[in-house]
């Protein structure tokens, strides 16, 4: 897992893996993955799934990078506290999930809570689950 700046402000977290590092098939598999794991946190809330290749396919000036084949977010929320309205402008959470042509790019904001990041982390590394061939 890599963290970098995205445009020089935005502390993204990334990952990218071969369709042979994992049994997912597809964005769907990988998304549903997700959703199972933040079904399974009491403390996470599910909130929706953002189709975002489809949006902006249909946009009359849409464009979409090159090898992209697929490209969703899903939408939840870490939300254990609510000590101040401050920390609503980085709430909820989403993983992007890209299909490419030979794998997958998951990516996620970094998270104000360490806990929330370390489960993002750990919910995105499980997808590695088979060995190289």
């Amino acid at each position: 897992m890599i963290q970098t700046l995205l445009q020089e402000k935005y502390p993204v977290y990334t990952i990218a893996f071969d369709r042979s590092e994992t049994s997912c098939k597809n964005v769907d598999d990988v998304i549903a993955h997700f959703k199972s794991r933040i079904d399974a946190n009491p403390a996470v809330s599910y909130i929706g799934l953002f189709d975002h290749y489809a949006h902006t396919a249909a946009l009359p000036n849409g464009v979409i990078g090159e090898g992209i084949r697929a490209a969703k977010n899903i939408l939840f929320c870490f939300g254990k506290e609510l000590p101040n309205p401050k920390v609503l402008a980085v709430r909820p959470r989403s993983i992007g999930v890209a299909e490419m042509e030979d794998g997958f790019v998951v990516t996620f904001l970094e998270a104000p809570n360490p806990a929330a990041n370390e489960a993002m982390e750990s919910w995105t590394k499980e997808l590695r689950d088979r060995a190289e061939d």
